[in-house]
């Protein structure tokens, strides 16, 4: 009876080791995440999560909790290497397989690093299987790799960054424009990249294509964030199009 009580025990714990394990993963791909981030992803109570997160800080993962904003892990603190399981591992095969038929080259390039790095840690059985996948997998977009920019990396760091980007810009209607944006978002659309940014010239917002860039140059010298989300955007975009219906969108 005994074996069968802790034996029944240890079933009962499996859940929650799997979830302590996933809670420790969502704490290093994020600066800052809520218990209500955490309660909802693995539909459990907050108090849960805060019993979850002492239990981890009693295993000497030191937590930080940020009164009113969420739970950090110390900086500097470094943690074994994730592991992945099979299905995991396929599906950064195919995020690999898919992005290097992107249309620009810095994230082609980057994105190989990365999933050089993360192939690094892999079981060798899982690297049979993802070298095998790699040979039977073949996406249909642009087939002869066509290149249309090289500035998608460089404009997230200034996005994150809160960066100015000097611009040269040649619009579709081949009019050249020098610009100083304040970028804000980024957009990908029919395998076109689009930044959506605050121009100075135009004292307002804009879109521009990555594949009409001429050139960009990030300045030293930042910008103040502006108080809008990428939804709030959206939202003031769809008010100016449906109160001028017969002009056409460029």
């Amino acid at each position: 009876m005994r074996a069968i009580k802790v034996v029944d025990i240890m079933a009962e714990d499996k859940p929650r080791l799997a979830r302590l394990t996933a809670i420790l993963t969502q704490l290093q791909s994020k600066r800052i995440v809520t218990a209500r981030e955490l309660a909802e992803k693995h539909d459990v109570s907050i108090r849960t999560i805060y019993r979850d997160i002492r239990t981890l800080e009693k295993s000497g993962i030191p937590i930080n909790m940020e009164i009113g904003k969420g739970y950090s892990i110390m900086e500097g603190y470094k943690l074994p290497p994730v592991m992945f399981t099979e299905q995991e591992a396929n599906a950064l095969i195919t995020a690999e397989q898919i992005i290097s038929k992107n249309q620009d080259k810095s994230l082609r390039d980057h994105c190989k690093n990365a999933i050089e790095k993360i192939k690094s840690v892999l079981q060798y059985s899982q690297k049979d299987k993802s070298e095998l996948l790699s040979q039977r997998l073949q996406i249909r977009t642009n087939i002869q790799t066509e290149e249309t920019s090289d500035y998608l990396i460089q404009l997230q760091t200034a996005i994150t960054n809160y960066q100015l980007v000097d611009l040269d810009y040649l619009s579709l209607q081949n009019k050249s424009t020098k610009r100083k944006i304040e970028p804000f978002a980024l957009i990908h659309t029919q395998d076109n990249w689009i930044l959506i940014a605050y121009c100075r010239l135009r004292n307002d917002f804009r879109a521009f294509r990555l594949d009409c860039m001429q050139s960009i140059s990030t300045i030293d010298e930042s910008f103040e964030p502006h108080k809008l989300t990428l939804e709030d955007f959206f939202k003031e975009a769809r008010k100016k199009w449906e109160s001028t219906p017969d002009i056409p969108l460029t």
